[in-house]
């Protein structure tokens, strides 16, 4: 089963009420498991390159099916080949943290990235996004 779209919203409710709560400005994508978006959601003050950075974060996980860190691996380990892979996506896609695969048992039903605070706060509100999931839909 995909991830909702009611669902999606209900996430990204929950990461920008945490955001508030830390004092941090961010935008939230959340993408189906094709890399599609679902929501794309910017607060008030968040950077406006936020909002195109998230998304294509969150894509590049869903498509690659590897969290954040394992993506940077790879654009690090072949920055030719993820080039080129890049190109053939037909999608922005940034290798970047705070992009985290979400998943319904072992299948990966979307991806939420955040973009717009510190590193810090932008893992913190990923992390709070997928840990908002209900047990049967979790990274």
């Amino acid at each position: 089963m995909s991830l909702t779209l009611d669902e999606a919203r209900a996430v990204s409710d929950r990461v920008r009420e945490h955001a508030a709560a830390i004092g941090a400005t961010i935008t939230v994508a959340i993408v189906d498991g094709g890399g599609h978006l679902q929501v794309l959601d910017r607060m008030d003050g968040a950077s406006p390159m936020s909002a195109r950075i998230a998304p294509a974060k969150a894509s590049g996980v869903a498509l690659f099916r590897r969290d954040d860190s394992d993506l940077m691996g790879l654009q690090q380990a072949y920055p030719a080949v993820f080039a080129q892979i890049v190109d053939v996506a037909g999608t922005p896609i940034v290798a970047g943290r705070a992009a985290r695969l979400i998943r319904r048992g072992d299948v990966v039903v979307g991806a939420i990235a955040i973009a717009g605070g510190t590193l810090e706060q932008d893992d913190q509100c990923a992390d709070v996004g997928v840990g908002s999931l209900s047990p049967s839909a979790s990274a």
